[in-house]
């Protein structure tokens, strides 16, 4: 989170291993991990999210291993990544590639 309350992300949004014997990556890409959109799979450096969050200042991040969440000025909260489970909060399994505001928490701060 930077001081104007945006967010950014790096790293990579693959798991699994590469074969030492043939050198292939046997790697699997959960789109959507890094909060960049659809073929962000891997950022070397920070990069800004292109999602404002509604225009709301980020003042919390939390990472897991498949997906984050952010909470917003205002007690919004986002979720993006690998919505298998539901784990992302939006009532359904669908994986949110972009940040999305949970309307389940929507008034409750």
């Amino acid at each position: 989170i930077d001081g104007e309350g945006r967010l950014s992300s790096c790293g990579s949004a693959a798991e699994g291993e590469e074969d030492e014997e043939d050198n292939e990556d046997d790697e699997e890409e959960f789109p959507g991990l890094l909060g960049h959109g659809e073929g962000v799979a891997r950022l070397n450096t920070p990069t800004r999210l292109p999602s404002p969050l509604g225009g709301e200042r980020a003042v919390s991040v939390s990472a897991g291993a498949r997906h984050s969440l952010a909470l917003t000025a205002d007690g919004a909260v986002w979720s993006w990544g690998d919505g298998y489970f539901g784990k992302l909060g939006h009532g359904d399994q669908q994986d949110q590639l972009l940040p999305k505001k949970i309307e389940a928490f929507a008034d409750q701060r």
